[in-house]
């Protein structure tokens, strides 16, 4: 009898968790666009000029100042050797400080920088990171919102190609 208690209990505990991270996600997604996704285009920090078209692309958002960016940023460096990719930097600063950024760790993704907030706005991101796949007709596929292995941006990227 003690013992189906307290797996009652572990239940309950279990489903009160998943019910509050669901929350939190329809929270942290309620602005988040459906279907076509909003065009992205800019000056990249290396100069180059970036417009989205077709994908499959992964858009990531982040930000110099989140804890949470820096331990994903090296699946994010790697991933833009092999597959489309575009980062925008929100409210990081100016160019030359988001580049200094980028130089003293190392990395060298593509980014548009979003001192101002305006390009994240129009994708409905409010934290960082959060990641985005477009599919090769551009339609949002995935949203992702804090921590996200490669392997997991790998999977959602070969999906929205196959699909």
């Amino acid at each position: 009898m003690v013992n189906s208690k307290k797996w009652l209990r572990r239940f309950l505990e279990i489903l009160v968790f998943i019910a509050v991270l669901t929350g939190i996600r329809s929270w942290q997604q309620r602005d988040v666009p459906e279907g076509l996704a909003p065009i992205l285009a800019g000056r990249l920090l290396d100069g180059k000029v970036f417009e989205s078209g077709r994908g499959p692309i992964l858009v990531h958002f982040w930000a110099t100042w989140c804890p949470i960016c820096r331990t994903d940023q090296a699946s994010i460096e790697e991933l833009s050797g092999g597959h489309r990719v575009i980062t925008v930097a929100l409210k990081s600063g100016n160019d030359r400080e988001v580049a200094q950024y980028m130089k003293r760790e190392g990395l060298a993704f593509p980014v548009l920088n979003d001192p101002d907030g305006l390009i994240s706005s129009e994708w409905g991101v409010h934290a960082v990171p959060a990641s985005f796949v477009l599919d090769g007709k551009g339609k949002i596929r995935f949203v992702e919102f804090g921590y996200t292995t490669g392997i997991g941006l790998r999977a959602r990227l070969w999906l929205a190609r196959i699909g």
